[in-house]
């Protein structure tokens, strides 16, 4: 990976990579909890890299002491306070469109606009940002009703899950370039297989993406090619055959196995013990878990017994970027979850243009 940015420090394999691109195509990225010291330090130092126009939504006087006691430097950083904004009846008039256009009751338009997790999925489909972080300080699912109810789905995805990446130079096996991506974390409790096979094909095409090559999607099981073949190791199995059909179909750069156990997945020697002719076989870029409990509990070993900085949870299936971080979240993984999604959109711009959001509020 080039750097043009060896004066920044801190950065690593994965978030070296980001600005990088981001300082090339700086994106406006829109926090939706902004009276957070933790987001406050992320913008300022998303700014010194001259990676993203952070815009904070909250109180701005809270903001503006909050930064001030702290001293972080708030210069080319945008405070947006929802209900005093001048897109707020505009956005109170699509939120009516919307629901006129889906058949939905609302209630009153202008208590949902007030809302930051709400006013930010809208800045982010009309425009006026280009992706969107939150989560920070509330709980997981006010931030994803508010994505849901707002900015419009694609079409080839069937359901919306969250990609999870993860950096561990010090760990063995996390991706062929150091960086692991792991699908679904957050959202599905029990994909089917049309959803393995679109999570498994969508988060190939992320890591194809942010790493610049091809990348080597492993569907997960407690099986490996029919050691154990019950009924979740055939769901497996059917969904990675979907999965390359699809990859083959589309002409994708993206290598789909499985059903895998973790272990051949990840670790080259596993794999030659385990499947006969695996020698030189690469290890996963992506994880493709069978289940939200196997996914999500997975990640939090990870990070909190291995030591593995997270980046996320990207939600895939959306027509713009966003993104769910912990209440847990450090500096570190607000900065690079933000740094990602300003990434996506790069390409989101490149792939869709100005489609997505033309035709949601009819």
């Amino acid at each position: 990976m080039s750097s043009l940015s060896p004066e920044i420090p801190g950065l690593n394999v994965f978030t070296r990579h980001l600005v990088d691109a981001l300082r090339r195509h700086p994106k406006r990225i829109v926090f939706t909890e902004g009276e957070d010291l933790r987001v406050l330090q992320a913008a300022e130092r998303l700014v010194a890299a001259e990676a993203a126009v952070p815009i904070l939504l909250g109180n701005k006087q809270k903001i503006r002491d909050l930064a001030a006691a702290n001293g972080v430097n708030l210069t080319f950083v945008s405070i947006i306070d929802p209900p005093q904004s001048s897109d707020f009846g505009l956005f109170c008039k699509r939120v009516e469109n919307m629901a006129r256009y889906r058949n939905m009751q609302i209630g009153n338009a202008a208590d949902i606009v007030a809302r930051p997790h709400y006013f930010g999925a809208l800045m982010t489909q009309y425009g006026q940002a280009d992706a969107l972080v939150g989560g920070n300080q509330a709980l997981p699912a006010t931030l994803f009703r508010a994505l849901l109810n707002t900015i419009k789905p694609l079409a080839e995805v069937p359901k919306v899950f969250g990609v999870m990446a993860l950096v561990g130079e010090h760990l063995k096996f996390m991706g062929g370039s150091g960086v692991l991506f792991m699908a679904d974390c957050g959202l599905i409790p029990q994909p089917t297989v049309d959803q393995l096979a679109a999570i498994a094909v969508e988060t190939g095409k992320v890591a194809r993406h942010f790493l610049g090559r091809r990348p080597v999607v492993a569907l997960l099981s407690h099986s490996t090619k029919g050691s154990a073949l019950t009924d979740e190791a055939r769901k497996v199995i059917a969904a990675t055959s979907l999965a390359q059909d699809k990859v083959r179909k589309f002409y994708l750069d993206i290598d789909i196995e499985g059903e895998l156990q973790a272990d051949v997945a990840l670790d080259p020697s596993a794999a030659e013990v385990k499947l006969p002719g695996a020698d030189g076989r690469h290890t996963a870029d992506v994880l493709v878990f069978p289940n939200l409990d196997a996914g999500h509990i997975s990640l939090k070993l990870l990070q909190h017994v291995a030591g593995a900085q997270g980046y996320g949870q990207l939600i895939l299936g959306l027509a713009r970027p966003a993104a769910q971080v912990p209440r847990t979240a450090s500096v570190e993984t607000i900065f690079g979850t933000a740094a990602a999604v300003g990434v996506e959109a790069i390409k989101f711009h490149q792939v869709y243009n100005q489609q997505a959001g033309t035709d949601w509020e009819a």
